[in-house]
This record gives C-alpha cells, structure tokens and sequence, in this order.
C-alpha cells in the first residue's frame, strides 16, 4: 500500500476502489498480478480480491460495481463493525507493520 499511499494507483475504478499491479517473482508488473483494494488514503485499505493477468484481463462491470458498494460500506465502517468481522472470521486484518 505503500505505493498507493504516495498517490501511485495503477487504476483508481472511483468510489474507493483502486487496482495496482503486483510483479511476479523475478520478472515485471505488466504480466503479474492484478488487485482490487478498496482504499481511503490515510485512513483504511482491504485488499478483496487478485488474479493472475495470464488468468483473466479485467474485472468486469458487475464485479466493479459491486466492489465500489463493498467500499462504500466497508470504508464508512466503525472500528467496532470491522472488529466484530475480524472477530466472527469474516475478514483478516494484516497490518502493515507485522513481517511474514
């Protein structure tokens, strides 16, 4: 999120929603992966769905429109919301200070 914080979005879909490229290991971001991270600047990211570009070229409108409602209810959420669906397994939360 790193890039997207410092205004580098591959795609801003609007309402929130944003794609950004990932590299596969050892070669480029333009045959890598795609992302679909809903995205409030300084605020909140969900990453909610990827996809191998060799797998598929894009998202479709239906899946756009329903991300963009997904970021309307998840970025408007309370801290309370989103813990208690981190909390029922809905959701993980990483956060971006923790190493793998």
């Amino acid at each position: 999120m790193a890039r997207a914080e410092k205004g580098q979005v591959d795609a801003d879909l609007g309402g929130g929603v944003i794609k950004q490229r990932v590299a596969r290991p050892g070669q480029g971001k333009s045959g890598g992966y795609r992302t679909i991270i809903l995205f409030r600047r300084g605020e909140r990211a969900f990453f909610v769905y990827g996809f191998p570009k060799s797998a598929r070229d894009n998202i479709d409108e239906s899946d756009e429109r329903s991300f963009k409602e997904l970021a309307r209810a998840l970025l408007s959420a309370s801290d309370e919301a989103l813990a208690a669906l981190v909390g029922e397994g809905e959701s993980v939360e990483v956060r971006g200070d923790e190493h793998a």
